[in-house]
């Protein structure tokens, strides 16, 4: 398989100049790449060209990620509400029309959201360590649980202490097993650490964002009954070193969508970095399948 080249692009999305990275003939069948916290399209580096030869693949920076815009938040809001609405704005800029989004992370939420606003528009879901079952949820989440419960200026004080190159690390790092750790490159947390060292703003922007995370709880029952209802053809691949998302995160995904295609592999949460032939291969197939 010959790998394809990838472009470099900016486009405004109301106001706001949103660069991505794209790979693939522009009318291929569309894989949808949101990425996730603290990360940006680079988290996609390597499965974009991967998929160019047959899909058009295609990953954008979130405002205040990447190369994207920071726009002052009375413009933008920096919360899962608005990274949401976003995401929808830029599919619609951009005309895709039809297209499998891949669910990780943040990136998870935003794309659920999406696939939600317009469900006949979905082709399927790839969904990679992205959780939206709080009864399986591991232990990493109890100190935002607790904020949750009572966001107190400590707690929140305690966020932005994660805003940093170390908290970076640590969560492209995460539980992974030694023998792992090497395949992760550091260029993940030091690019990501340096956009928001070089733009102060968006530090206190991640905070916000971070410290609304509960506000996704809600949602969660509406996205459970969108699978139930849609069942759109779904890949679940996952990397349970995650202490985050356990196995359990992933096989709660079976309550809604039976049908759904279930693969641990020996990862965590970033397996693009540490599986990324598995998971190419696994695509590659399922794509072939829902594509036909």
């Amino acid at each position: 398989m010959a790998h394809a080249a990838v472009a470099h692009r900016t486009v405004d999305v109301d106001g706001i100049d949103v660069f991505y990275r794209e790979s693939g003939p522009p009318d291929a069948p569309v894989v949808l790449l949101p990425h996730g916290y603290p990360s940006s399209s680079f988290q996609f580096r390597n499965l974009l060209p991967a998929l160019g030869d047959r899909w058009r693949a295609i990953a954008p920076d979130l405002p205040g990620f990447g190369y994207s815009d920071t726009p002052d938040p009375a413009r933008f809001g920096y919360t899962f509400d608005a990274y949401a609405e976003l995401l929808r704005r830029f599919a619609e800029v951009l005309s895709l029309t039809r297209y499998v989004i891949y669910l990780q992370d943040y990136g998870s939420q935003f794309g659920l959201r999406l696939a939600m606003a317009a469900p006949e528009r979905v082709a399927g879901l790839v969904i990679q360590n992205g959780d939206i079952y709080p009864d399986q949820h591991g232990p990493k989440y109890e100190p935002l649980k607790r904020f949750w419960r009572d966001p107190t200026d400590e707690g929140r004080a305690r966020l932005a202490e994660a805003v940093s190159e170390a908290g970076f690390r640590g969560e492209f790092l995460g539980e992974l097993p030694d023998g792992l750790t090497d395949r992760v490159s550091p260029d993940l947390w030091r690019l990501s650490w340096a956009l928001v060292r070089a733009e102060p703003a968006r530090r206190h922007n991640l905070v916000r964002l971070l410290a609304d995370q509960g506000s996704t709880v809600a949602w969660f029952p509406r996205q459970q009954e969108y699978l139930r209802t849609h069942r759109p053809p779904t890949l679940i691949v996952w990397g349970p070193h995650d202490g985050y998302m356990p196995a359990g995160a992933a096989r709660a995904y079976l309550r809604d969508l039976p049908d759904a295609e279930l693969h641990l592999l020996d990862g965590g949460h970033w397996l693009l970095e540490t599986h990324l032939d598995e998971v190419v291969r696994l695509l590659r197939d399922f794509l072939d399948r829902v594509h036909r």
